[in-house]
């Protein structure tokens, strides 16, 4: 590694597993003191210890405030100041029609999707303000950008309002010298799936590579590869570095082109089709 990061201090949020977890170690990896901030104590203690005294970790709701106040004050006392912010963080939503979404879930979902994010660019912005720089990072999707690409219309909803608020955000924030972005990942073998499945936390997380699996026969991805942790984690650290100075209230898409369009083979096999369909209707 190159230590693109040196001497910055980094948050991310849900950062014991999947994209998070993989940030965490890329970060640390390029230099920067990072605390860790998830709710699983156990996974996100280890990981701390594992990776060194530049990494801490502190148990943390992001749909708690006083949980986000105390989360940033903890990164201030431990490392002396706040660079970056990944608003990592996320679940799974409540499945169904308009018509089947109960009020409770959607509520409990929004807080940490959206809520989580929302919250730490609040508490985060008068840190960095004093510094006058600073780069937020949020978690979007490409369901948030077009539908049909979630189970969930809750979660695909509340994408769509991280990915917006980045940049109504980014217009403030950036006149104090403080880039907010956000990145949109398509489909990334994590736990998320599991977890939407219902399964437990622990559990969903062992399914990644079943997930990568069937994610590498995509047919609406040009790529021919699942897209992987460390190609979130790598948006990460450019928005994070210095390479991405200039870079602001953007929306950087990592999805292998899903959302370019139809694939060629695609479009060019459904012509066929229809050419043929033609040719037999005139025939017939």
């Amino acid at each position: 590694m190159s230590g693109r990061l040196q001497g910055q201090v980094a948050i991310i949020t849900g950062g014991t597993s999947g994209i998070g977890k993989r940030t965490v170690e890329i970060f640390a990896q390029e230099g920067a003191s990072v605390v860790i901030a998830a709710r699983r104590e156990a996974q996100g203690q280890n990981l701390a210890d594992t990776l060194g005294e530049k990494v801490a970790f502190i148990k943390t709701d992001v749909a708690k405030e006083e949980d986000v106040q105390n989360m940033i004050q903890f990164a201030i006392d431990k490392f002396g100041r706040l660079d970056c912010l990944f608003n990592n963080a996320g679940g799974p939503a409540p499945l169904g029609g308009i018509e089947d979404i109960p009020l409770d879930g959607y509520e409990a979902a929004i807080s940490v999707l959206l809520g989580g994010v929302l919250l730490g660019m609040k508490h985060a912005a008068p840190i960095m303000k004093a510094q006058k720089s600073g780069s937020i990072i949020n978690n979007g999707s490409i369901a948030g950008i077009l539908s049909g690409y979630s189970s969930s219309i809750i979660y695909s909803t509340a994408k769509a309002a991280v990915i917006h608020l980045t940049k109504i955000i980014g217009m403030e924030l950036g006149e104090h010298n403080i880039r907010v972005n956000c990145i949109s990942p398509g489909g990334i073998p994590t736990g998320i799936f599991g977890k939407a499945a219902g399964l437990p936390d622990d559990t969903a997380d062992k399914t990644s590579e079943k997930m990568a699996e069937i994610m590498a026969k995509n047919a609406n991805q040009p790529l021919p590869r699942a897209g992987m942790t460390d190609d979130i984690a790598n948006a990460a650290l450019f928005l994070a570095s210095d390479e991405g100075s200039f870079i602001n209230s953007h929306n950087l898409v990592v999805d292998g082109g899903v959302m370019g369009g139809r694939p060629w083979t695609v479009q060019q096999e459904g012509r066929a089709r229809l050419s043929a369909t033609l040719v037999n209707s005139v025939k017939s």
